[in-house]
């Protein structure tokens, strides 16, 4: 099974901690931003990461391909069975993709992929009011929703935790986590869920791209 991507990608990340939470040897194949030839092409006919390839099948969109994973190796279930279970779960991948997602894509696009990978100027002014106005909401809620087991659904590792901390995974490798002062619960909870070998073996790769790109360009670096 192959995986078309970058593991930058909070979307693609999702889709390998989830495969190796299950065991599952999936192959990632770089990809996006106008690479990947014509398998990722046929898999994802917008260009969009994360594609996927098992045999004759193709499909994109990463909660799609975490739904086809489940379904095709449905233990360990990563995607609970009990409906309030099962809906707050995927509450949690859809608060992940999207609200989530906006927050973190202008800081790490702008601060990040813009610079670095694109070779573009940043919106400096973006990436810092998102930081100020759109990250904190989030930080809040998830400082007063975390339950004190240190899983966001059932007492136990799912999907709810895999896509929640992907995207605050890829703030922390440009310096942006959550204040350990204001948000202790949730600090400690991204520790915990980056420690797991399916995260951490990742982001040791993750930061060294980052490291090796020259870092994130703040406002602050630009003006030195």
């Amino acid at each position: 099974m192959i995986v078309f991507g970058s593991t930058l990608s909070p979307y693609v990340r999702k889709v390998m901690v989830f495969g190796a939470e299950k065991g599952l040897e999936l192959e990632l194949k770089p990809a996006g931003m106008g690479h990947g030839g014509p398998e990722f092409a046929a898999a994802s006919p917008f260009g969009k990461m994360p594609g996927f390839k098992d045999g004759d099948f193709l499909i994109a969109d990463s909660t799609a391909i975490v739904t086809y994973l489940e379904a095709k190796f449905p233990e360990p279930n990563l995607i609970p069975l009990a409906p309030e279970a099962r809906a707050r779960t995927i509450w949690f991948d859809e608060l992940a993709d999207t609200l989530m997602m906006a927050a973190g894509g202008e800081i790490f696009g702008h601060r990040f992929v813009r610079p670095r990978v694109l070779k573009q100027e940043c919106d400096h002014a973006a990436a810092d009011a998102a930081e100020r106005d759109l990250l904190p909401p989030l930080l809040d809620y998830l400082e007063k929703t975390i339950p004190d087991s240190g899983y966001l659904v059932e007492d136990r590792l799912t999907l709810a935790d895999i896509a929640v901390a992907s995207p605050l995974a890829t703030l922390g490798c440009i310096g942006v986590r959550a204040c350990r002062e204001r948000y202790p619960r949730t600090a400690a909870w991204v520790d915990t869920m980056c420690a797991r070998p399916s995260f951490a073996t990742i982001l040791v790769r993750d930061q060294a791209t980052v490291t090796a790109m020259g870092g994130p360009v703040t406002a602050e670096a630009a003006a030195a």
